[in-house]
C-alpha cells in the first residue's frame, strides 16, 4: 500500500510548526541574522529622498532595458554609483502578527510540497534513515537553494546567503526527523 498525503497530515502540521519555532529561535535568541543588514551612513538624507515613494522594488540607477545599458550616460551613472536595489515597504511598524502567520503558512506549504515528493518515492514502513535522507535532501532544496541567486544577481552578501543556507539545512533536518519519526508503518 502506498503512502497518501492524508496519512502524512501530522508530520506536515508538526514539521511546519517546528520550523516556525526554530526560525523564531534563530531570530530572537541566537540572533545570527542581526549581521544581515548594515546602517546607511546618510540614513536621514536617504529617508528624506525616498519619503513619498510608493511601496515596491526599485533600482538605482534605473535602466528600463538592456539596450539602455549601452548609453554612455547610463554607463557613467553605474560607474559613479551607487548601484542599488531598494525595497520600499509600507510606513509604520512591521505588522508582526500578520507576518508571523504568513511565515507559518509558508512553512506548511513548503512541508506539504516536501511530503508530496516523499510520498511519491517512499513506501509505507520505509526505514527511518531512508525517510530522513529523502526528506532532508528535498527539504534543503525547498528551504535553501533558491536563495543563492540573490547573492549572484542582487548583491546580497554571500555571508547572508551562507547563514540562510545553514538555516535551511537545520529546517530540513527538523522536517526530516519529524517525517522519519512519524512515517506510516507498513500494514
Amino acid at each position: 500500500m502506498s503512502v497518501t498525503l492524508i496519512s502524512l497530515w501530522l508530520p506536515i502540521l508538526l514539521g511546519g510548526i517546528f520550523c516556525w519555532v526554530v526560525s523564531a529561535l534563530f531570530h530572537m535568541v541566537v540572533k545570527h541574522h542581526d549581521k544581515d543588514y548594515q546602517a546607511l551612513g546618510a540614513e536621514d538624507a536617504v529617508s528624506d529622498a525616498l519619503r513619498g515613494t510608493a511601496p515596491g522594488l526599485y533600482t538605482l540607477p534605473h535602466c528600463k532595458d538592456m539596450q539602455a545599458m549601452n548609453d554612455e550616460g547610463m554607463q557613467q551613472k553605474f560607474k559613479q554609483g551607487p548601484v542599488a536595489m531598494v525595497s520600499v515597504m509600507d510606513n509604520g511598524m512591521p505588522p508582526m502578527g500578520k507576518l508571523m502567520v504568513q511565515q507559518i503558512i509558508y512553512y506548511w506549504v513548503a512541508v506539504l510540497l516536501i511530503a508530496y515528493v516523499a510520498h511519491l518515492s517512499l513506501p509505507m514502513g520505509a526505514d527511518y534513515l531512508a525517510v530522513f535522507r529523502q526528506v532532508m535532501a528535498t527539504g534543503f532544496l525547498t528551504f535553501g537553494f533558491g536563495l543563492i541567486p540573490f547573492s549572484i544577481w542582487y548583491g546580497h552578501p554571500w555571508s547572508n546567503t551562507v547563514r540562510y543556507l545553514i538555516d535551511a539545512l537545520i529546517y530540513a533536518a527538523v522536517v526530516a526527523g519529524t517525517f522519519a519519526w512519524l512515517w506510516p508503518a507498513a500494514a
